[in-house]
């Protein structure tokens, strides 16, 4: 079965070249007993790829079983992976059986894995190489064949790094990898889901679908969509049923999306992006990107007073200031977000710097007192106790400070 009759079958839209190669893996992989671990940002449509390998592989008669692992409470957990017996706790009033058992021969699909306690993770990892578990509060091995296929929007690297995830479970579940690259990296698509989940949203509410004038659509392709697929369909379900008007501009358009400004920012991007917290490291970009600019600003600013105020009584009384005005700007690599100075300071720099350097060394307290020693051995004819009399200092002071000042 080709990608094209897959995306058919299962509703995916798009053509991106990252999709593709993930929806071939799967393909590829469906009709062997490989365990899959499937990555990615959470609403990049992960939940479709297990039944896409379910369907294709010679499973596709028994169970399919999807699990949340995240909504499952920790105490319970195992539970109802493996089952437990009669007693086993409070409350269990009588056997049950569990996920794996009733899935025997099909297909489970672990959702949100990296959420899974590391006590059922040693359970998960025993299943996983024997086919064989125990019920809670049994000791009767039981034996399965079942699938496994995982999912998780963790970066599980560093889960294993904080402790938070067996090394040897990972290696296990990510026989065969398949990453779902986010929809910011499918910009190609972006316009063909909405067009999709607008047509669909007309039909179910009887009412036309909606359409966006060019600048709308070039807004959708440069938003960051954060949330991704499910983002953009939540947004579009939003647009349909509050707007009368059908055809949406961007200024509309800009209302349904939460922190727009944000999409613009650049973004420090690795694989180890895949969950670190995104949206607060692009916030904290964003604040050290806003805070240099206003420093920028500030030094412009007092660029502009310099030349439109009265610069040479600016410049006696913040000589040190105005040389590290001009050297910290001059030193900035200016790109697309800040702007440019020096070229309206060019008039001022020799000036500036030459005054400016006059003004220290005449400011200078030991070249001032070098001078006054010489002016009074002058005065007295090189007499040394006449001059350090004249000067309100010590004969032997005076010595000291001509030796210093290496005077003749």
């Amino acid at each position: 079965m080709d990608i094209q009759t897959i995306k058919q079958r299962f509703g995916i839209i798009g053509n991106n070249p990252e999709l593709n190669r993930s929806l071939d893996i799967a393909i590829q992989v469906a009709p062997t007993d490989l365990t899959v671990l499937i990555t990615g940002e959470s609403g990049t449509g992960k939940e479709v790829f297990p039944k896409i390998i379910h369907q294709l592989s010679a499973r596709k008669h028994g169970p399919y079983t999807a699990v949340n692992c995240g909504a499952i409470p920790e105490g319970t957990i195992d539970s109802e992976l493996f089952g437990h017996e009669k007693g086993s706790f409070t409350g269990a009033h009588e056997a049950r059986k569990g996920y794996f058992e009733v899935s025997n021969g099909g297909t489970i699909f672990l959702d949100e894995v990296a959420e899974l306690p590391l006590s059922t993770q040693v359970r998960l990892l025993r299943v996983l190489e024997t086919g064989e578990f125990m019920k809670v509060g049994s000791s009767n091995v039981i034996k399965t064949d079942v699938r496994v296929i995982a999912a998780t929007n963790i970066n599980i690297p560093e889960s294993i790094d904080r402790g938070k995830f067996r090394q040897d479970l990972y290696y296990r579940l990510s026989t065969v990898p398949i990453t779902i690259p986010p929809l910011r990296q499918r910009k190609e698509d972006i316009h063909l889901l909405f067009r999709k989940f607008a047509t669909d949203f007309g039909e179910k509410y009887r009412m036309p679908s909606l359409e966006l004038t060019p600048e709308a659509i070039e807004l959708l392709n440069n938003y960051r969509w954060d949330g991704n697929v499910r983002q953009l369909k939540n947004i579009t379900e939003q647009v349909s049923i509050i707007e009368s008007e059908r055809k949406i501009d961007a200024k509309t358009l800009l209302k349904y999306l939460p922190e727009a400004y944000i999409s613009k920012l650049p973004v420090l991007y690795s694989k180890r992006e895949e969950h670190i917290d995104l949206t607060d490291r692009d916030i904290l970009y964003k604040i050290l990107f806003d805070m240099r600019k206003d420093v920028t600003d500030l030094k412009r600013t007092v660029i502009e007073l310099l030349q439109n105020g009265n610069v040479r009584e600016f410049q006696e009384n913040n000589p040190q200031l105005v040389r590290k005005l001009y050297h910290d700007i001059r030193s900035m690599k200016p790109d697309e977000h800040e702007i440019e100075v020096q070229t309206d300071f060019e008039p001022y720099q020799d000036a500036t710097i030459q005054e400016t350097e006059e003004m220290e060394e005449s400011l200078s307290i030991s070249l001032k007192e070098a001078g006054l020693i010489k002016k009074a051995l002058e005065k007295h004819n090189g007499k040394r106790k006449a001059a350090a009399q004249d000067l309100g200092i010590s004969e032997r002071t005076l010595y000291r400070k001509i030796k210093e000042y290496d005077i003749n």
